[in-house]
């Protein structure tokens, strides 16, 4: 029973190893994991029907060993799926070839529904969630003005002239969209 748990384990392990990379898909092993749960839930029925009480503790171990079987092959492929979803949300819809090859067809199509959903997301609320992996550090930003754009008023009414090579300390959410059109850059210090 230690030796069917273990296959399972060892399927953890390899994947844990591979940090940063998914390894192509163990199918032998999932098929060999799944026929030695079978094995094991039919000589439990087996001794189950039998009515064989001295087989109580044998009964339970092997159950302990299917459950630990289960939970090793769904942390297993539970994994797989999120560390090609961090791919995804890393370098975007499209996948390096050779992380493609290592993804079964189920994990394919999982994939591309995932894309979908987030697409269809990002699109209601109007926002590319893809661009800012990490919230801000502060809520201002120091900006430089990289050509003239005039006057500029904030949420609180102030009034600032944007001129060519000027800097200014201003909220984050005010002026992301200048940085984006190109206005101001953010000035990292």
């Amino acid at each position: 029973m230690v030796l069917h748990v273990e296959k399972a384990l060892e399927l953890v392990k390899e994947l844990k190893r591979s940090r940063g990379w998914l390894p192509p898909l163990k199918e032998d092993a999932l098929r060999e994991c799944f026929a030695d749960m079978r094995e094991l839930f039919t000589e439990n029925q087996n001794d189950v029907e039998a009515h064989m009480e001295t087989h109580a503790t044998t009964v339970h171990a092997r159950h302990v060993a299917l459950g630990q079987i289960r939970r090793c092959l769904l942390a297993y492929l539970y994994q797989r799926l999120m560390v090609a979803r961090d791919m995804r949300w890393d370098f975007g819809t499209t996948l390096d070839a050779d992380l493609r090859e290592n993804l079964s067809d189920q994990e394919q199509q999982w994939l591309r529904r995932y894309n979908g959903l987030l697409a269809d997301y990002m699109t209601s609320v109007g926002l590319d969630l893809t661009r800012f992996r990490s919230p801000p550090k502060s809520l201002y930003v120091q900006v430089r003005c990289v050509q003239d754009y005039g006057d500029f008023e904030t949420e609180d009414g102030t009034v600032i002239v944007l001129a060519r090579d000027t800097t200014h300390f201003l909220e984050r959410s005010q002026c992301e969209k200048l940085i984006h059109q190109g206005i101001v850059e953010h000035v990292t210090t």
